[in-house]
């Protein structure tokens, strides 16, 4: 048994969503998967500047690294913080000094005059701010960013710019990040996505997927609990499974709790190992995390049947792989916490003034 594992990997996360935290209540209170997003994450999103967004990664940052999480997949959305954004997130993430693979969202929901898209049929044509979103993805990863392209979601998409999408991330040779089947309303995912999917796709939710899709699964079980959109299945899935947490926080050794509690739930013979196999499938989306070293408060932390029943395990100290000390004794070493949560609280201020 040991105290020490290499860093962990959160394989879906939203870093622009830190600040949401204490958000005010929306305008009508959510009912459905759809409303939840037009109430409260579009609104949001919309919100965003990229002052916000600095403080907003670098919070959520700090937060992995003293969760013992030191490489990052994140899924960035915000039509008025596309262009420098995929930069800024990287900045603060390295600032920090954990590793991110960075993507902008594209989507078609927000319409050229400003409009939301509101019907249940997906966009039919392509919108400028997809465009930009393609063109950020482009610029970041030509410029020797870490990234993959990004899609919000089939169903907010139109055909041509899933099209787009897909041909830009084969000419780039990286994968694209896309929600695919979080709620019933993307149950025609798979259909529309299916002659486009390759190896190196991170399919993330997949809870209606009905179908097999080429790629990666990140399972996100609080997230998926908290929308109410149902259980994934990821263990009767082909695909190899790794864990998110679709923007809350990235404490992945409680994303594996509840990874097997949920498992468990829905299938009594179901062990620990399975969801333990999930979390370290992330080490093969960014391998670079081995190399780091997280002590932990506890010896038994390389045991799935322990950590599995013991709440409260932090990391103590984080060296990455060149040694540098970048957790100490549970402070960050490169970065003055009070100061990013200080930064961090005048931002959510401006954003909560702007919902």
């Amino acid at each position: 048994m040991s105290a020490t594992t290499p860093g962990l990997v959160c394989a879906h996360h939203h870093l622009y969503s830190s600040l949401a935290r204490g958000m005010p209540a929306p305008p009508q209170r959510p009912n459905n998967f759809l409303s939840i997003l037009q109430q409260v994450w579009w609104r949001l999103d919309a919100a965003l500047d990229l002052e916000m967004l600095k403080w907003s990664a670098m919070l959520g940052a700090v937060e992995a690294l003293q969760s013992g999480t030191t490489a990052i997949i994140d899924h960035h959305e915000g039509p008025n913080a596309i262009e420098g954004s995929l930069q800024v997130i990287a900045d603060a993430c390295a600032q920090v000094g954990v590793r991110v693979v960075c993507a902008y969202g594209v989507t078609d929901r927000w319409q050229d005059n400003g409009a939301l898209w509101d019907s249940a049929l997906p966009p039919t044509s392509m919108t400028s701010a997809a465009t930009r979103g393609l063109a950020e993805c482009e610029r970041f990863i030509r410029g020797g960013g870490r990234g993959m392209v990004g899609i919000h979601a089939a169903f907010t998409c139109s055909d041509e710019t899933l099209q787009a999408a897909s041909d830009l991330a084969n000419a780039l040779d990286v994968g694209v990040h896309v929600h695919v089947g979080e709620g019933e309303i993307d149950s025609s995912a798979a259909a529309r996505l299916d002659h486009l999917t390759a190896s190196n796709w991170l399919l993330v939710h997949g809870v209606h997927l009905n179908r097999y899709l080429s790629g990666a699964l990140a399972h996100n079980p609080r997230s998926n609990m908290n929308n109410a959109v149902g259980y994934a299945f990821p263990a009767q899935r082909p695909n190899m499974v790794v864990l998110g947490t679709d923007g809350i926080g990235a404490d992945m050794l409680e994303e594996f709790r509840l990874a097997y509690v949920a498992h468990r739930a829905n299938d009594v013979t179901a062990s620990p190992e399975a969801a333990w196999q999930w979390l370290a499938n992330g080490w093969q989306l960014v391998p670079e995390a081995l190399s780091d070293e997280v002590t932990w408060n506890y010896d038994h932390v390389d045991s799935p049947w322990h950590v599995a029943f013991t709440p409260g395990i932090r990391a103590l100290d984080v060296r990455n792989g060149d040694g540098d000390l970048l957790l100490d004794n549970g402070v960050c070493t490169r970065v003055d916490i009070t100061e990013v949560r200080a930064k961090a609280a005048e931002q959510a201020v401006r954003l909560f003034s702007r919902l």
